[in-house]
């Protein structure tokens, strides 16, 4: 029986495991208990069809004590799920992360552009957890939120469960948090004055072939959306097309809430994004490896053009006020600066 080390413990390989494999694990937050666990997976995996959870599931994982897992078993606060699964190649990704912040309780990190920041079926080792366990061994780290792989910014780490449960509940219940954004976008949105308020719902787009695609909500169970905007500057290239940039205050926080507000509320979607951009396809594309140069020109950046600039919350030990912000990345900055 063969011993690796995962999150917090030694875990033992289960019988009949190919000795070759390697084990991801998922830790069951207290909000989600009594999840299925091909619901919860499914949640995990990004891009992952409820069905290809099942199938994962059946093929590769245990819990801590190496039991078999079934899709429809129910999962129960801080259980750890394992899958034992076969290595895969990764794509490099940046591997340097910037300490914004850091004390007993929680680190805040810059989080790079194209880091993934949870397990996909195209990354497991290059992820924000993984790259920070490397480097901070026997630590408890566990995310306290997400952002999109190609978004950068401000992104909290607990190093320890309460903390890591309050920080939870405190974001679950916007209690006393600001976020802000900054996107840069085709075109100049159009509102009277330099801030507006823009409301609209959102929901997962069923008719989406990709599972992660948001619309405009159509149905009752869409999910009530608010964000801020302000108009920071506005460029027009040398060949005449405008662009902005836009500070974007979030009072929700829905999927992919500031990229659909512009996207389809002012047609002036954030440059570089395949999903609300000039052509959904190229999401698909990208995911792929498949974008070629003229995909490229397309969008214009190699990622969508979103930074979180900062998190301003009370901090959920000490209840002292912790405000931390991200310079603007060197990247869109670069970009912004050529036009």
């Amino acid at each position: 029986m063969t011993r690796i080390r995962g999150k917090s413990a030694e875990y033992e390989r289960p019988a009949g495991v190919d000795p070759g494999s390697v084990v991801s694990v998922f830790r069951v937050p207290p909000e989600v208990a009594g999840q299925r666990l091909d619901v919860f997976l499914t949640s995990q995996f990004r891009r992952t069809s409820r069905t290809r959870a099942q199938h994962i599931i059946r093929a590769s994982a245990y819990d801590a004590k190496g039991r078999v897992l079934k899709p429809n078993d129910r999962v129960h606060a801080e259980q750890e799920i394992l899958l034992w699964r076969a290595p895969w190649d990764e794509a490099p990704v940046p591997t340097d992360i910037p300490v914004l912040y850091e004390d007993e309780h929680l680190i805040a990190i810059d989080k790079p552009a194209l880091l993934p920041v949870h397990p996909t079926a195209r990354y497991f080792n290059n992820t924000v957890i993984r790259i920070m366990q490397a480097e901070r061994p026997n630590q408890f780290l566990s995310l306290g939120h997400r952002l999109d792989r190609e978004t950068s910014g401000v992104m909290l780490v607990t190093k320890t469960p309460e903390c890591d449960r309050r920080l939870k509940k405190q974001l679950e219940a916007r209690d006393n948090i600001e976020k802000s954004y900054e996107a840069l976008t085709w075109g100049r949105p159009a509102w009277e004055g330099v801030r507006h308020r823009y409301e609209q719902s959102v929901e997962l787009d069923d008719e989406s072939p990709y599972g992660v695609k948001m619309r405009f909500g159509k149905t009752e169970n869409a999910l009530y959306a608010a964000t801020t905007f302000e108009i920071l500057d506005t460029k027009t290239s040398a060949e005449g097309r405008v662009y902005s940039r836009v500070r974007c205050d979030l009072e929700t926080g829905r999927q992919h809430q500031i990229r659909i507000h512009l996207s389809f509320g002012f047609q002036t979607p954030i440059v570089g994004d395949k999903l609300y951009g000039p052509d959904d396809s190229l999401f698909a594309k990208f995911a792929d490896g498949e974008l070629t140069d003229e995909h490229l020109e397309l969008l214009e950046v190699p990622r969508h053009a979103l930074h979180a600039a900062f998190l301003s919350l009370t901090h959920p030990m000490t209840g002292e006020p912790l405000r931390i912000e991200a310079p603007f990345p060197a990247d869109l900055k670069e970009f912004w600066e050529s036009l």
